[in-house]
């Protein structure tokens, strides 16, 4: 009788085996993939059991995939406590209302530091009464190197808001939002820049005439923080909005916080410039941000600029400032070697998966999710609700609507050109948790074809019984 039983329990484990791999299979028999690579592994978690892999081995580019590796380093060598601090100092002395010195904001690479941020800064020099500063405000860099931008990103990526300028003092993610209205009373359009800034300068030379395509842009070619809107508006919006990344955003930071001050009737006398903070100086407030509160944006709206900020914490913890992207990659090697991985199998230089150079693969991404599952319970939680959630948030809002795959997928998107990827968990119908990677690449035009593969074999996954 138990010979019967276990025979037949088996007989059930071979032919769901065979149906699960039958129906991925069937949706890689489109002809989409005789030029398309595919790479795909899935794990059963809760059983502890692989469901299915297809050249799980390949090394492909991970796009925003990378963020997987990046926020689970940050998770276990920065920890969810580690602090990132924007601090602000003063030197010289307060006579009356004015302080005989100078300034200085000391970046810490805080990704997510905006506008609003700079108020409590505005009311710690309020609190020594200062309304008058007769010195310079200076910018403190020093945290991390000078490279703006990461290995192997793209030079034609500018000025996209997806590829910002790096810094150790950011603010609304380097960039700017450019709103372009209608109005009854121009002849043009009405450009706005948000936050109102004097930091750019706006060209407008957009019409209600003509058939020059619309364009709202920067004059990122002449390296000049100039917004330009060109060509025909279209007149069935009522408005148009983009954004576009700024340069020297350091230099940003300190225009917008110089501009607060002064709505504020503190009065800066001085200019702005970038200098290191001297000994000879006073703390006057420490902005701090933790890590577990960044890693729901790194990873919901796969934000490059959080990404690139966890490296250079992970950096500076490994080697001291200025950090490096090359010494923060040290610990993501660190993480693969963990997982019992080899780090030389593949190839790493950013955090966001920004970079063309990057080589990972979907048996890689998902030794990684298993990790966290099965040894670090607490970091799991954490690491699980950052994910977008299928047809409800972040990157993946508007995919799985209506399927079983909805309100139950927990996954990183990636997309490169010619590259589209997915990774992360799912629940099964028989609440067992499932870990899986699937990496595209090498189509031409839009990702949403492969999307819709990507989906598809989601559905598959959540309907395992």
């Amino acid at each position: 009788m138990k010979k019967i039983l276990i025979l037949s329990i088996l007989f059930f484990i071979s032919a769901f085996s065979q149906s699960l791999k039958s129906k991925i299979d069937n949706v890689l028999e489109d002809k989409f993939f005789e030029s398309c690579l595919v790479s795909i592994q899935v794990e059963d978690l809760t059983a502890n059991k692989t469901l299915y892999k297809k050249n799980e081995k390949f090394l492909l580019r991970p796009a925003s995939n990378m963020k997987i590796i990046t926020s689970t380093a940050g998770l276990l060598y920065l920890t969810p406590d580690y602090e990132f601090s924007t601090d602000l100092y003063y030197d010289g002395f307060v006579s009356n209302d004015t302080l005989h010195g100078n300034i200085y904001v000391v970046g810490g690479c805080d990704p997510d530091f905006v506008t609003q941020d700079l108020y409590p800064f505005v009311d710690a020099i309020e609190s020594l009464n200062i309304s008058v500063i007769n010195g310079n405000i200076y910018g403190d860099v020093s945290f991390k190197d000078s490279l703006y931008w990461g290995k192997g990103w793209m030079w034609d990526d500018d000025p996209s808001f997806d590829a910002p300028y790096l810094s150790a003092l950011s603010i609304n993610d380097n960039c700017v939002e450019v709103m372009v209205q209608q109005s009854e009373y121009k002849d043009k359009p009405t450009v706005t820049i948000i936050p109102g800034t004097d930091y750019l300068t706006v060209k407008n030379e957009s019409t209600f005439d003509g058939d020059i395509k619309f364009e709202i842009t920067r004059s990122w070619i002449e390296k000049k923080n100039e917004v330009v809107v060109k060509g025909k508006f279209p007149i069935s919006s009522r408005y148009v909005k983009a954004y576009v990344n700024v340069l020297n955003p350091e230099k940003y930071f300190l225009t917008l916080f110089s501009e607060v001050l002064d709505s504020n009737n503190i009065k800066t006398l001085g200019t702005i410039e970038i200098k290191n903070l001297l000994q000879e100086t006073n703390l006057l407030y420490s902005f701090k941000r933790k890590y577990s509160e960044i890693i729901e944006n790194l990873n919901k709206t796969s934000d490059n600029l959080s990404a690139e900020m966890t490296l250079y914490a992970l950096a500076d913890k490994y080697s001291g400032k200025p950090a490096t992207a090359d010494s923060g990659v040290q610990f993501i090697n660190l993480l693969i070697d963990s997982i019992g991985l080899n780090h030389k199998d593949y190839r790493i230089v950013d955090g966001s998966g920004v970079s063309h150079y990057n080589n990972v693969s979907s048996e890689l991404l998902v030794n990684v999710l298993k990790y966290f599952y099965d040894k670090q319970p607490d970091l799991y939680e954490l690491l699980y609700n950052s994910f977008p959630v299928a047809g409800i948030d972040g990157t993946l809002e508007n995919r799985m609507r209506k399927t079983s795959a909805a309100n139950n997928v927990h996954a990183k998107t990636g997309t490169l050109t010619g590259v589209s990827c997915i990774s992360g968990y799912l629940t099964n119908t028989k609440n067992n948790t499932i870990a899986f990677s699937i990496m595209m690449q090498n189509y031409v035009g839009s990702s949403s074809k492969a999307k819709e593969f990507q989906d598809e074999i989601c559905r598959i996954l959540s309907e395992i019984y």
